[in-house]
């Protein structure tokens, strides 16, 4: 009895051993456990501090993009809104000279008595008018017996041919179309035969 005591006592010590060995490695795994959940957290908690860095940095990039295109088009906006106000000056600079021949003209009209002098004086102002919008790049469209062309004239009359060749060609011209840089800015109002 003594013996199977003293193995009673033994095994529990043994027991008591063992679960302290247990309790120990339970201990020890649970506390590498907690380390590695804190590193992991650690390591969490930097790369979320890193993405919210770069989400950070996209947004401030976003928003300078953004305002840079914003000031962008209203300075293009601006730019083109002077630059229509503007476009003409030059053209209308280089007719107020002929304006100034127009008003000479009219002011000489009280003491000329001869009309030929005037009617001279009135073509070289046409001219002068004509070869300064020539050179701002105006050309006229020629539409007098050539074919009827939509691209270039307007039909405002059809008439009867006078002859077979000018069936579909221009008889009479009612209003001169024009060009400018070969853009047309006025169609030629044409009378076509039929």
């Amino acid at each position: 009895m003594k013996q199977r005591k003293k193995q009673e006592t033994d095994m529990e010590q043994n027991d008591n051993v063992n679960k302290s060995e247990v309790t120990n490695k339970e201990i020890n795994e649970a506390e590498e456990n907690k380390s590695v959940a804190a590193e992991s957290e650690t390591d969490l908690n930097t790369e979320l501090v890193s993405l919210q860095k770069k989400l950070d940095e996209a947004n401030d990039k976003y928003l300078r993009l953004y305002s840079e295109f914003d000031n962008f088009r209203k300075r293009a906006l601006k730019e083109r809104i002077e630059l229509s106000k503007t476009a003409s000056e030059q053209v209308i600079i280089d007719l107020l000279t002929i304006l100034d021949d127009f008003e000479r003209a009219i002011v000489s009209f009280g003491n000329v008595e001869a009309v030929e002098p005037v009617k001279e004086g009135t073509v070289l102002i046409y001219n002068k008018f004509r070869n300064n919008l020539v050179q701002k790049g105006l050309s006229e469209i020629e539409a007098m017996g050539s074919a009827f062309d939509t691209d270039f004239h307007e039909a405002v009359a059809n008439v009867p041919a006078p002859s077979e060749e000018n069936k579909g060609k221009v008889i009479d011209v009612a209003q001169k179309g024009y060009t400018l840089n070969g853009k047309v800015i006025r169609f030629a109002k044409v009378v076509v035969g039929n």
